[in-house]
């Protein structure tokens, strides 16, 4: 138990802290990268982690999952639903906290959008090994398009004065043009393929997914971390704790509950039920960072809210790992 929890733990800090520091080395007098290079070295991270390393870890885990129950086939419906309900109680808590619409649209999507990539991979993987990474796998499958859809046309509508007019025509264009969304939906299903055609997975994957899985979470969160801005953090603690209560606690309960309901918890010594409670259990994602800066919301504000999560949820760690091990 100690040991899963201090290598998450050292994980997220390691590529938060390398990030950071990363960022104040490349733009000091010394090294004096442009904003551009920074730009450039980020998105290499990232192109690297989700285009080479992150197919490779999904098509292993899905080859050898055993999907032996019919409900796990709502599984990826549970993405989107997190992703309502989490949107929903944000917006209830902008009203109680009388915020204005630029505000309460950039806590609508750190309400939305949660951190089920590379974070809520890498626990549901060292918490509950491969079957559960494939099982978050599906939980996973719709988020993206609910991002770019739903989120952002959402978002949209909060901005008095938006600085690009993209219809939702566009936005699906735009999902299915996204590289990283065409690799991921493609990795799934040549792990199904892998999965139905009875293939034999070769020994030596399984070591290559306990590598990759932890080094995917690294490079993107080292990414993060070179972007990362924390001089406005006490101006939004009254959003972060709203935030932080509705992403640690009441979507959990909800979402678990659900799948309770659902029957999750009898179905191969409650994995699915499981993989919902960590999943929903995590911080705010970066993701939730672009569309307050295309639509003039409040960015700062979903900084900090992202921030503050992220940090919380080292300390959520023992206690999310306690219950994941009492279902």
């Amino acid at each position: 138990m100690v040991i899963k929890i201090l290598f998450s733990f050292s994980i997220i800090t390691f590529g938060l802290c390398t990030g950071y520091l990363g960022q104040l080395l490349l733009v000091s007098n010394r090294m004096q990268f442009t904003g551009k290079q920074v730009f450039l070295l980020r998105r290499l991270l990232q192109r690297v982690a989700l285009l080479i390393l992150y197919p490779v870890t999904i098509i292993g885990a899905i080859w050898v999952i055993q999907i032996d129950n019919a409900k796990i086939g709502a599984l990826p419906l549970f993405g989107p639903l997190a992703i309502i309900l989490g949107g929903s109680m944000a917006l209830v808590a902008a009203r109680l906290l009388k915020l204005g619409r630029e505000k309460a649209g950039s806590l609508f999507v750190c309400g939305a959008f949660s951190n089920v990539g590379d974070i809520g991979g890498l626990i549901c993987y060292l918490f509950l090994g491969e079957m559960g990474f494939a099982l978050g796998s599906l939980y996973k499958i719709f988020v993206e398009f609910m991002y770019y859809t739903v989120g952002f046309s959402i978002a949209k509508f909060f901005s008095l004065e938006s600085t690009e007019k993209r219809s939702l025509r566009t936005h699906v264009k735009q999902f299915a043009r996204d590289p990283f969304i065409v690799v991921a939906v493609l990795s799934l299903i040549i792990g199904g393929f892998l999965n139905y055609s009875g293939i034999q997975r070769p020994a030596f994957y399984e070591t290559v997914n306990s590598i990759f899985i932890p080094t995917v979470t690294v490079l993107l969160l080292i990414s993060i971390g070179l972007v990362m801005q924390l001089s406005r953090i006490g101006e939004y603690l009254k959003e972060c704790v709203a935030i932080s209560l509705i992403k640690f606690i009441l979507l959990p309960v909800s979402i678990t509950s659900f799948g309770i309901l659902i029957g999750y918890g009898s179905i191969s010594d409650g994995l699915p039920l499981k993989v919902l409670l960590i999943l929903s259990s995590m911080p705010v994602a970066f993701m939730a960072l672009i569309p307050p800066s295309i639509y003039n919301l409040d960015l700062d504000l979903a900084v900090s809210c992202w921030f503050f999560t992220t940090v919380f949820l080292l300390i959520e760690l023992p206690f999310l790992y306690l219950l994941v091990n009492l279902f």
